[in-house]
């Protein structure tokens, strides 16, 4: 397997959870994509901050961002400061369809993605939407994402309330007007989503698993970018679902 391998390849949870126990390459891999550059499939992108960002509130609030395998943009926030909780799922779709294998022939309307519990008073989320275009995935990429391919892997902000959306929404046109990227972005919003959490075997996937060779080539890159772009956000220690679940 190599950085061009589909999730196709890789849809069994057996196939998930057991096939990490002969990479001993990998692991040479992934010890020195972590000492050296980051290079992968999708190189970050310097972007400025959003001109517009939330108002300031106390308690917590959600995010819900999809860009590709959940696997690598859960790992990304997983080493947010301010972010509390970062789950992959599903969202987009139904429940009764909320199940890895369906979500995957791509005709539920469900979108892999990620729902980010964070202190508004630690990180903004203009802030966590600097990080989801820069370093998280690629957001000109229309319906695919690196190796994958489907509108399961969209580009989809699921904007929770109508604060969230005015802010996405200017910074998309923000960005767009910049020509930072270089081609549009093609992001969509969605409103009045339900998002559900996906099965364990994926929660905490990079972390569990930094040898795995798709985590090695597509997603150690991006916690590298994260903690090089935004050393003032990067938290070294990730904030794991399963861990807090059975705290």
């Amino acid at each position: 397997m190599n950085g061009i391998e589909t999730k196709a390849a890789r849809r069994s949870p057996f196939f998930a959870r057991g096939a990490v126990a002969a990479l001993g390459l990998a692991a040479v891999a992934a010890a020195v994509f972590w000492q050296s550059p980051a290079r992968s499939a999708e190189d970050a992108v310097v972007i400025p901050p959003p001109a517009m960002d939330e108002k300031a509130a106390s308690g917590t609030e959600k995010a819900i961002f999809a860009g590709g395998c959940f696997w690598g943009v859960q790992g990304v926030f997983q080493h947010v400061k301010g972010v509390s909780k970062a789950v992959s799922g599903y969202t987009g779709g139904s429940a009764e369809n909320a199940v890895y294998e369906v979500v995957g022939t791509g005709r539920t309307g469900h979108a892999e993605s990620v729902e980010i519990t964070y202190d508004p008073a630690k990180v903004t989320y203009g802030q966590l939407l600097q990080v989801y275009f820069s370093v998280a995935h690629n957001p000109t990429q229309l319906n695919y994402q690196g190796p994958d391919s489907g509108t399961q892997y969209r580009s989809t902000i699921f904007a929770e309330n109508d604060e969230q959306k005015k802010v996405a929404e200017s910074y998309i046109d923000q960005l767009d007007k910049a020509k930072v990227f270089g081609k549009p972005i093609v992001t969509t919003l969605e409103t009045g989503k339900t998002f559900y959490p996906a099965e364990d075997y994926h929660q905490d996937f990079l972390t569990l698993n930094p040898t795995y060779p798709y985590i090695v080539y597509n997603d150690l890159p991006k916690i590298e970018n994260l903690k090089s772009l935004f050393p003032q956000l990067y938290s070294e220690k990730p904030v794991l679902v399963l861990a807090s679940s059975k705290s």
